[in-house]
């Protein structure tokens, strides 16, 4: 008999967690975090495995990494900031601010990095006294709710308080819909598919999401190709291409191209014939949904060309397909975002058309996300940060471990990453814990307050904009020598 799902009693245990929770101390926080950071971290191959053999996505050896990345390079990027009481004081301008936490958040998980995401979720919603409710994608139940409870059974042994974190192991579209709507819940941070962060975004709740990466990678004229081609293979393999900042097309000069070309194929890399560009377009891309295929998700390249109807080597690295410039869009599937080592390519004749574009590309489904650029002129890469809507810039370095920060840069270890207005998030960020508290700031009254008698030059119409601008010194500088 399958138990009902009481979703006003799992929000009410989660607000009473909230009210505990919020009277814990700095120390009592911490001994939380590091308890929990250890006991996901002691348990990361276990649970890739776990991982891989239910989703049939990925490999364990790199969603191992991804675990480590979301607990080990986290926990120390986390766990000198102050979440719990007074975290900053400037005595100059009298302000005291106070970390709260924000309540109790609703939490999806996405079926790609099910664990990571899960162990990266929950950290950060401890380290700031939230109560998190995890509700894993259906195709990876098992191997979340796993890893959600090691990480309660360790939270509740350091100290934390009942029902701290919770999870549902299943439930309907309405009743994910009404949780993320439910009026207990602070925020809904989602992670999935296109339509799924809508919702969050849409359900009347405060939310974070990340959006789609579409990931154009520019190699320039400068640029050392074996290193670039390395670095990309590195990046788009790491677990099949299922992290959303992997790259997804090649732009390079067509003076780089012929060793382009042959560095790619002496690492592996198959070029797919017309014939077989459009075999794997049409089981790439579900034309019906205008998405990515979910069969080809985080698949070898062998296994994808199998699937389209041709054989090629098992120890291939990736696929791709050669387009025009102008072949961007719906109707060319590979220069779409598509969570596999599959890669689109483009030759350009000058370092404007490269730009030109990797904005067309980025504009179909990758606003705000993240950029790469293979390039060793300093002013190039700053003119290209410029005129570019990216909120990660990766400077010759591979897309997906790079963007997930950490490892190959100083950017903050997130499995969220935001994509800023252009992709209606409210921050270009990696999110991590400043993003789940609210600050109170307690701001006294200076000794001497600077209060000018505004009368003096704003009642009058005569004066212009130099004049009042002078009146506003002058006054300044009187209560000034006053104190």
């Amino acid at each position: 008999m399958k138990k009902v799902l009481d979703i006003d009693d799992i929000m009410t245990r989660a607000k009473i967690a909230c009210e505990i929770f919020g009277q814990y101390n700095q120390e009592k926080v911490d001994k939380i975090v590091r308890a929990v950071y250890e006991a996901g971290f002691n348990q990361r191959i276990q649970l890739a495995r776990m991982a891989c053999e239910e989703t049939g996505i990925g490999k364990w050896e790199d969603k191992t990494a991804k675990n480590i990345i979301a607990t080990r390079y986290l926990y120390h990027d986390i766990k000198d900031i102050k979440t719990a009481g007074i975290i900053s004081e400037n005595s100059g301008r009298q302000i005291t601010e106070v970390a709260k936490p924000i309540g109790p958040i609703f939490a999806i998980t996405p079926i790609t990095n099910p664990t990571s995401t899960a162990l990266f979720k929950i950290l950060i919603a401890l380290k700031t006294r939230n109560p998190i409710i995890i509700r894993p994608h259906g195709a990876a139940k098992k191997c979340t709710v796993e890893a959600a409870r090691i990480c309660y059974e360790a939270a509740l042994k350091a100290g934390a308080p009942e029902d701290c974190i919770q999870w549902v192991r299943r439930s309907t579209p309405d009743q994910t819909l009404e949780m993320m709507r439910h009026k207990r819940v602070a925020l809904v941070f989602a992670t999935g598919s296109v339509s799924l962060v809508r919702a969050a975004y849409q359900s009347g709740n405060p939310a974070i999401g990340g959006g789609p990466g579409n990931v154009p990678v520019y190699i320039g004229r400068s640029a050392d190709i074996p290193f670039a081609v390395e670095q990309i293979i590195l990046s788009k393999t790491f677990d099949y291409g299922t992290i959303c900042a992997s790259e997804q097309s090649l732009i390079v000069r067509e003076l780089k191209e012929e060793e382009l070309v042959k560095e790619f194929t002496k690492r592996k890399a198959w070029f797919l014939s017309e014939e077989e560009k459009k075999a794997v377009e049409r089981i790439a891309f579900n034309t019906s949904q205008k998405s990515m295929a979910v069969e080809v998700i985080g698949q070898p390249a062998w296994k994808i060309a199998e699937k389209a109807g041709f054989s090629i080597p098992k120890d291939t690295s990736v696929l791709i397909g050669r387009y025009q410039n102008n072949q961007v869009g719906p109707d060319f599937p590979l220069s779409l975002e598509i969570l596999a080592p599959i890669l689109a390519l483009y030759v350009v004749n000058s370092f404007e058309e490269a730009i030109s574009q990797c904005k067309k590309i980025v504009h179909f489904g990758g606003i705000g996300h993240t950029i790469s650029i293979f390039s060793n002129e300093e002013n190039k890469i700053l003119h290209f940060a410029e005129v570019t809507k990216a909120g990660r810039l990766l400077v010759n370095q591979p897309a997906s471990q790079g963007a997930l920060g950490g490892t190959f840069n100083g950017l903050n270890p997130s499995l969220t990453l935001a994509t800023g207005a252009g992709g209606k998030t409210l921050t270009t960020d990696n999110i991590t814990v400043r993003h789940l508290m609210n600050i109170q700031r307690l701001a006294r009254r200076k000794v001497t307050p600077c209060v000018p008698d505004f009368n003096d030059f704003y009642l009058d119409e005569n004066k212009g904009l130099k004049e009042i601008e002078a009146d506003c010194n002058r006054l300044i500088s009187q209560q000034n020598q006053k104190k």
